[in-house]
């Protein structure tokens, strides 16, 4: 079947919750870089698509949708390959993004955390010219709205999605033509929480790629329950 929802919206724009509300919708599996991390045995599928050699449909054989990294990273390569799925940009104040990024996931303590996971190789080849400006804010921000921009100018307004977490079940659920569940909607991975997390993880874990995938799998069947 393939995908039928791409999400192109950068990480802390509100993913993992995105990834949780579309699975509650019908969406599900939908594969976010915790996916990644769980399956250490697709890091060369990634590697290969960094390199122009992509296998999407074995990448996301039984995924439908798909949001945050690595999968952002392709959304045109990916919008292309699945032309009958809808695109899903998620957005936030980009001043608030940057903010949330220097506290999480670019933190120096996390990226150390990837370069000691199976997808070391891969964040190498996709972050090159970016990396060493990371932590640059006004060079992050121009970044962030480039890439907004670009998925807003490239893809049809129809088969497209613009979409703030706080705007809750109605617009995505209006856009997927799916009822809206009585459920509150999942608020997961928050900067607090990612910091909880991560100052609880084990070292010894991080250079271990089953441990990993395992803590990792374990956190998400929690955050699961919670929402």
């Amino acid at each position: 079947m393939g995908l039928q929802l791409i999400g192109a919206g950068l990480g802390r724009t509100g993913t993992l919750s995105l990834k949780l509300a579309l699975e509650q919708l019908g969406f599900g599996p939908c594969y976010h870089m915790v996916e990644a991390l769980m399956n250490p045995a697709h890091a060369p599928l990634w590697i290969g698509a960094a390199d122009g050699q992509p296998q999407w449909d074995r990448l996301f054989s039984g995924y439908l949708s798909s949001v945050d990294y690595p999968g952002c990273m392709f959304w045109r390569e990916l919008a292309g390959h699945y032309p009958q799925a809808k695109v899903l940009l998620s957005v936030r104040d980009p001043d608030q993004w940057f903010q949330s990024t220097q506290e999480t996931i670019f933190a120096e303590s996390h990226l150390a955390q990837l370069e000691a996971s199976p997808l070391r190789v891969f964040a190498a080849k996709t972050t090159d010219g970016i990396r060493e400006r990371i932590h640059d804010r006004d060079f992050m921000v121009e970044y962030f709205r480039q890439h907004n921009e670009a998925v807003r100018r490239e893809i049809a307004p129809e088969r497209l999605l613009v979409y703030e977490l706080g705007q809750g079940w109605e617009p995505l659920c209006r856009f997927l033509g799916v009822p809206v569940p009585e459920r509150a909607f999942p608020r997961a991975n928050t900067r607090e929480e990612f910091t909880k997390r991560s100052a609880a993880r084990d070292p010894n874990a991080r250079q271990d790629p089953e441990a990993l995938a395992k803590m990792v799998r374990a956190g998400l069947a929690q955050m699961r329950e919670q929402s």
